[in-house]
């Protein structure tokens, strides 16, 4: 096979990782650390677009790579409208869409379109994105709210939860469009989803902070509770309860979750109760997505980087191991995924995908 080079660019709310592939082979990875303080010197994501290309220059240089010899580039998406999971050709309406988050999704990752497009424009490499948090599947019923005209959103870590789904399929011997899963990201944010036959039909909308609640989310909640005990915040309080003040940062101040489980482990009642909540509660949204797929679940996948923690596995286990099998993958696989992809395409195996510039569903049409 001939040796494709391949570039990952992947922001985060404070880093940015970055790979070179050869092939399947990574040769080169970093993640560089972007302090708080200095990112709040930037009016808004797109401002810090500067700032994070001369990151991606320095690791270039660095690992004495010349931008030319990169056959693609591949920029985790970010906000633009939601569509099919998938890799898809970065073009100038995508990169505008992702730019004034049409989706919805305001986060660091809509940089990735806007770096890959920068740099391909440089030097002709093919540009793609692949399964951004805003894929939406869902079946029809997963949609409806008890209020007409509002309906519920798909927001994700599609890009792991996807491809941690097709490698445990791959573990069983058979194709990710022949298995239903039920695939969990626990970590900061944690989503928990369901998977069938390839599409990703069902799951917790993870950025709105809907679900269980996390190291840095909130959760679900009543809403009498919500208008109770939160009434008084402003929209930008409670925004932030759903993204990075809730859950531990609420409960103790800090959202590290290193120092929460010491803190459980060395007997501190209260850490441990908020501990095993959450962990209950991600039992609890598993049930429901077994029922979503009618109790025909080949496996409960599990990923993210809350699972160095032996506890969550096994208190996970305790509870769903009747609905499936438990199979644990640590860690993440974005940068593997997005290597994966660009490689099907530059090998002919896939064809990358147009955007299309609307969200993939538009209503119904009785509503």
């Amino acid at each position: 096979m001939k040796t494709w080079r391949i570039l990952i660019i992947n922001p985060g709310s404070t880093s940015t990782k970055l790979s070179l592939f050869e092939n399947e082979v990574c040769l080169f990875t970093e993640d560089t650390f972007h302090d708080s303080s200095l990112l709040l010197t930037f009016p808004t994501i797109n401002d810090q677009l500067p700032y994070r290309m001369q990151v991606v220059r320095e690791f270039l240089a660095r690992a004495g790579v010349d931008l030319r010899s990169v056959d693609a580039i591949v920029g985790r998406g970010g906000g633009c409208c939601a569509i099919p999971g998938g890799v898809y050709a970065i073009d100038e309406r995508l990169v505008r869409d992702t730019r004034e988050a049409r989706g919805g999704l305001y986060h660091a990752s809509m940089l990735g379109v806007q770096m890959a497009a920068e740099l391909g424009r440089e030097n002709g490499a093919l540009e793609l994105m692949m399964d951004p948090p805003v894929v939406d599947e869902l079946c029809d019923l997963a949609r409806m709210t008890g209020v007409r005209g509002v309906y519920r959103t798909a927001i994700s870590h599609a890009l792991n939860l996807k491809e941690t789904a097709r490698r445990h399929a791959r573990s069983l011997g058979r194709r990710y469009e022949d298995c239903n899963l039920i695939v969990c990201h626990i970590d900061g944010g944690i989503s928990v989803t369901a998977h069938q036959r390839g599409r990703m039909i069902d799951g917790n909308d993870a950025g709105g902070g809907e679900g269980p609640f996390t190291p840095t989310r909130m959760g679900s909640m009543a809403v009498t509770d919500v208008l109770g005990a939160l009434g008084g915040k402003s929209r930008e309080e409670l925004r932030a309860l759903c993204s990075q003040a809730g859950g531990f940062s609420s409960h103790f101040g800090t959202s590290n979750s290193d120092v929460i489980h010491a803190m459980a482990e060395s007997g501190d009642a209260r850490a441990r109760r908020v501990w095993d909540a959450m962990i209950y509660q991600v039992c609890k949204a598993i049930g429901s997505m077994a029922a979503v797929l009618c109790g025909e679940v080949d496996g409960i996948v599990l990923t993210g980087g809350l699972l160095r923690f032996a506890d969550v596995e096994e208190g996970i286990r305790r509870r769903c191991g009747f609905i499936a099998p438990v199979s644990v993958y640590p860690g993440e696989f974005e940068q593997e995924a997005m290597a994966a992809g660009a490689l099907r395409v530059l090998t002919g195996q896939e064809q990358a995908l147009t955007y299309p510039g609307h969200p993939v569903w538009q209503g119904f049409a009785d509503d």
